[in-house]
């Protein structure tokens, strides 16, 4: 059941993208940062795949893969600051968010204040749920906005890049035996997805 679950993910966002270009990029970063267990670490490296087959390019990947984290950031900040925390923890369960994921992001937030938002843009799984207590505590919104936009930047171009190498790896090395460019690509994608949801539902 978990595994045609995760199949059946891999292949929505690998045809949101295929279908969509640069729009799927961003709609799926911002489904992510909404707090939606979708991660960033299959959706910009399969961009990046995409760049090596000469589909995309850099620049516009990880701006629309950064501009989709704002969107999704900021969807994340109002349910914080409007919900507040109650609200976040009674229903949070439903997308996967645990008691853990909030108290780990309301320490770094109370740890470091509004700079936490341009720290943990880079690190994974707290980028996604540090939204939350940056609205709870209502901290300034253009703050946010301009911290979110940064921060995401070096992550996104990190994991584009990976995905790159890992398309003319697999162009110059593994295509020529196999020629099945999509096959690689979504065991990737399943791969990804069972490790992120399975870490998640172990903390419950």
């Amino acid at each position: 059941m978990v595994a045609t679950i995760l199949e059946f993910l891999a292949v929505i966002v690998k045809n949101i993208i295929d279908a969509t270009g640069y729009w799927g990029v961003g709609i799926a970063m911002a489904i992510e940062s909404a707090c939606i267990p979708l991660p960033s670490e299959i959706i910009m490296p399969f961009a990046g795949c995409l760049i090596a087959e000469g589909k995309f390019t850099m620049f516009w990947v990880v701006s629309a893969g950064t501009l989709g984290n704002l969107v999704g950031s900021i969807i994340a900040y109002w349910v914080g600051r409007v919900g507040g925390r109650p609200f976040i923890m009674k229903y949070g369960k439903y997308i996967l968010i645990t008691h853990h994921d909030i108290d780990v992001a309301d320490r770094w937030f109370n740890k470091y204040g509004d700079w936490a938002i341009f720290i943990t843009r880079n690190m994974s799984v707290i980028r996604t749920f540090i939204s939350l207590p940056a609205g709870i505590t209502r901290m300034n919104f253009f703050k946010f906005c301009v911290y979110t936009t940064i921060g995401s930047i070096p992550w996104n171009f990190g994991l584009t890049y990976l995905g790159m190498k890992f398309g003319e790896k697999y162009h110059s090395t593994i295509s020529p035996i196999f020629h099945k460019f999509d096959a690689a690509i979504g065991i990737l994608l399943v791969i990804g997805l069972y490790i992120f949801i399975r870490r998640h539902l172990k903390k419950k």
